[in-house]
């Protein structure tokens, strides 16, 4: 009786053994799992943070080079803008270059004729002048016929031309001028110092400083002087020439025209 007992006693120790250690391996493999499951998270979490951590990287490598174009953008239309108004600043000045041009071919049209008037005017002038230095002022004439009639000449130059020569007659008036030329005189030409007073009077002396005489514009001829008039002729020759120092003398002049 005992000796059946303990055989099961013994049989059923190994029976409650077996079952505890099925009752913890069915335990065993549920927690495995959920650590395995846990762990997997853990990777997975770990994966998803790196992307996130990658496209917030990228996001702001993206807004930075947004930034960049935003910028450039501004910087482009700024210079756009800028460019637009130089073109637009070099469209009105071509338009007032192009009037400019039109309003000198209108000109010229003006100038042409005005120039033939006034070298014509000059010409009728010297020929109603007293007759100093007449030979040079007859081809100065000269010479702004033949240049208003060619072409290698700008149409500026023509005119500044006239105007130099209007200038040179005009500082004939101003100024005592003495040269040196011939005077046809009784049918003969005698060397002389000629001698004008701007245009009040034109004097001729002799060689040899003893004949003297003053034009007379109403007759065109030459009235002698009187032996008295000689030295202070001589006088203001040298003066005219820069020979003598600056001092008075006394000639004679045409009486002044009654007023009409």
């Amino acid at each position: 009786m005992s000796k059946v007992s303990n055989r099961t006693k013994i049989a059923t120790a190994l029976v409650g053994a077996l079952a505890l250690a099925g009752s913890n391996l069915v335990v065993a493999d549920p927690l495995s799992d959920l650590q395995k499951a846990d762990s997997k998270i853990h990777q997975d979490a770990a994966a998803s943070q790196e992307k996130v951590n990658k496209y917030f990287d990228q996001a702001q490598d993206m807004a930075f080079e947004y930034a960049q174009v935003a910028d450039t953008r501004e910087s482009v239309k700024s210079y756009n803008d800028y460019v637009a108004g130089l073109v637009a600043d070099q469209e009105a000045t071509m338009k007032l270059i192009q009037d400019d041009i039109d309003g000198v071919d209108k000109l010229r049209q003006g100038v042409v004729p005005l120039m033939f008037k006034m070298v014509d005017a000059l010409e009728q002038f010297i020929a109603l002048d007293l007759p100093f230095n007449l030979e040079a002022r007859q081809e100065r004439v000269q010479r702004l016929r033949d240049i208003l009639n060619t072409a290698e000449v700008t149409l500026a130059e023509k005119y500044r031309l006239i105007l130099d020569a209007y200038n040179i007659e005009r500082e004939y008036g101003t100024k005592l001028n003495a040269q040196t030329g011939q005077l046809q005189l009784d049918g003969k030409e005698i060397l002389v110092d000629f001698l004008n007073f701007g245009r009040v009077a034109l004097y001729a002396q002799s060689q040899d400083q003893k004949q003297a005489w003053m034009y007379n514009a109403d007759t065109k001829a030459w009235d002698k002087l009187e032996a008295t008039y000689l030295r202070n002729l001589n006088k203001a020759i040298k003066q005219a020439r820069g020979q003598g120092a600056p001092d008075m003398f006394a000639l004679p002049i045409p009486a002044a025209e009654a007023a009409q």
